[in-house]
């Protein structure tokens, strides 16, 4: 049964909108956002809200903090509201405070956008405290999930906060009814050949990833430093290259399982040293001293044409070291192909939406995943804690 979204709301004057984004964006060491993707992509349904007479008051985290606002003062999220009021192009009132008095005063006022501060500076906020999550969940009349990339945690503000607003309205916003439109597409009714790309550094990470995918898909190209446990795996070399050793096993089921499904790097672009910048080319087995960080140029084309004859390709996971750029052929290659491909292209989240960000590509793409670990847990059939408090559509 489909999940209630915020299209379903006809009447949202007046109303306080409690929103949970994800605005984790990244930051350099000023403290500056180098990529506000996130901020952007809740847009629409900040937008919507707005635009019907109510107000939104919005609740997200930022980083790692240790529990400390005046130690971890660089993750509190003013430039994440000027930013927010930059985009919106109308003022975002910032509180300095999660709960509270003021922030019940304020959450009254109507038609503002309201930011609270860094939920991870409240320890009830990782821990699914029921009394946290109730003093959030009294400052709205709606609960809107639009957080696709934190739907995998049981964060209060994810589980408990719509669990305390349960007779309210409890529905997801426009970007994770997108997120949950396209995957839903993806592990139903795919156009074929299906072509999935995985990358990345552990075969670990995606075990049930890999094993969904291998029932649905008609390739799945290898690349990253998964590669070389799949390598070790089959008895080949792979020099100083990294790889898994407690998995090998696991690799070499997979393997078995996907049989000509599956296909690896023919050739590798390896250096003796990860701090240097040249490197040199091999086919085949990787020798001892040398250390692999991309596909090769033999990979790539073999790859680009597996994807442009594909009408359906998801890719989770970059395919070298792309942030060097002496190692980030393969990335920026494959990168490419989709943007060219005549197909429903489906970028995961974290580093690969990253990739294609910083490649000028995602515009390209057909989706961008906003969420990593939410992605692949969703691609997996593991249910998602957070998506379980939204109210049902009923069936007409």
């Amino acid at each position: 049964m489909a999940k209630k979204t915020l299209d379903d709301l006809p009447d949202l004057r007046g109303k306080r909108v409690l929103v949970r984004v994800d605005f984790n964006v990244p930051l350099d060491a000023a403290g500056h956002i180098t990529n506000d993707r996130r901020i952007r992509a809740a847009l629409p349904t900040l937008k919507q809200v707005l635009d019907a007479g109510g107000s939104v008051i919005l609740m997200t985290h930022l980083g790692r903090p240790k529990g400390d606002a005046k130690k971890d003062a660089s993750l509190k999220l003013d430039r994440v509201a000027e930013r927010l009021s930059e985009l919106l192009g109308r003022p975002t009132q910032k509180m300095d405070e999660v709960v509270g008095p003021r922030v019940e005063a304020a959450a009254k006022v109507a038609g503002k956008v309201l930011l609270l501060e860094n939920l991870r500076f409240q320890p009830g906020e990782q821990a699914g405290d029921t009394t946290f999550a109730d003093q959030l969940a009294r400052l709205a009349d709606v609960y809107v999930n639009d957080a696709f990339g934190t739907c995998h945690r049981p964060d209060a503000s994810m589980v408990a906060v719509p669990a305390a607003m349960q007779g309210k309205p409890r529905v997801v916003g426009k970007l994770v009814a997108r997120e949950l439109e396209v995957l839903d597409q993806l592990l139903s009714s795919p156009k074929r050949p299906f072509v999935a790309i995985l990358g990345g550094a552990k075969v670990s990470d995606k075990i049930g990833f890999i094993k969904c995918l291998l029932k649905r898909v008609d390739r799945v190209l290898v690349g990253g430093a998964m590669t070389y446990t799949f390598m070790k795996a089959q008895g080949k070399g792979i020099g100083n290259s990294r790889a898994e050793a407690d998995k090998l096993g696991v690799a070499a089921e997979l393997l078995r399982l996907g049989q000509d499904k599956i296909l690896l790097p023919v050739d590798h672009r390896v250096v003796e040293r990860l701090d240097a910048v040249d490197t040199r080319v091999v086919e085949g087995a990787i020798p001892d001293g040398w250390i692999g960080v991309d596909i090769g140029p033999k990979t790539i084309e073999r790859y680009r044409k597996e994807i442009s004859e594909a009408k359906t390709v998801v890719w989770n996971g970059p395919l070298g070291k792309y942030e060097d750029k002496p190692f980030s052929q393969g990335t920026r290659s494959i990168a490419e192909a989709l943007a060219a491909a005549q197909a429903v292209t489906v970028v995961g989240g974290g580093e690969t939406a990253e990739a294609v960000e910083a490649f000028n590509l995602a515009e390209k793409m057909t989706h961008v995943s906003t969420g990593g670990g939410a992605f692949l847990e969703y691609m997996e059939g593991t249910p998602l804690p957070a998506l379980a408090q939204i109210d049902e559509r009923k069936s007409p």
